[in-house]
């Protein structure tokens, strides 16, 4: 099974835990997370979005200063802006959290339903559908020099071909050598790796 289809495949167990939607944010290192996939209702994403929730949100909040796993209704941080009960009006009535990993690279997610609390058992299975995905995408260490050539060439403006003729190589090798690199950083497009390099100190 491909990185890819081992996310697809666990991102459909979480949509079945989850009436109401949920959402994951993988790894997250400097505020941002490697890969990050919500199915709350849009009318709620378009809010929280809006007014900017994610700096004042209890969940996010619990997320950083515990691991584990927990029911919205025993997060013990406090909701000043309401963020839970807003939700509640999109059919977001119950939840849970869970949290995992090192701080400087934590996961966390989330789900809900309307219709009652969860339970303890489906709290977790959807805990341990998230560690996995928290192992299963855990970013790499160090890139190969060849990979770090690539993007470095790349980053300062080469087109392919021109780059391939700087490494010696030739331009098929050089596009396999973007593709591993990118597929080490789980990242969509080149500027994405680069980016995504950076921000974990890798180029």
């Amino acid at each position: 099974m491909s990185l890819r289809s081992g996310i697809d495949h666990h991102t459909k167990r979480l949509e079945a835990l989850s009436p109401n939607g949920f959402f994951f944010a993988l790894h997250i290192r400097f505020a941002l997370p490697l890969l990050h996939h919500q199915t709350y209702p849009q009318g709620w994403t378009d809010h929280y979005t809006e007014e900017a929730y994610a700096l004042r949100d209890p969940i996010i909040a619990w997320g950083f200063s515990e691991v584990g796993k927990i029911r919205w209704s025993e997060i013990p941080i406090p909701d000043p802006f309401d963020i839970l009960g807003q939700a509640r009006t999109f059919g977001m009535v119950y939840g849970l959290a869970v949290s995992c990993g090192p701080k400087k690279s934590r996961t966390i997610a989330s789900a809900a339903r309307d219709d009652r609390e969860f339970t303890d058992a489906e709290i977790e299975a959807f805990s341990n559908l998230i560690s996995q995905l928290h192992h299963l995408t855990k970013p790499p260490e160090s890139l190969t020099d060849a990979q770090i050539e690539a993007l470095r060439c790349v980053a300062e403006g080469d087109r392919h071909a021109a780059a391939a003729a700087r490494l010696n190589i030739s331009e098929s090798a050089f596009k396999a050598r973007l593709a591993a690199a990118r597929s080490a950083l789980l990242a969509r497009t080149t500027a994405e790796a680069i980016q995504r390099a950076r921000d974990y100190r890798l180029l």
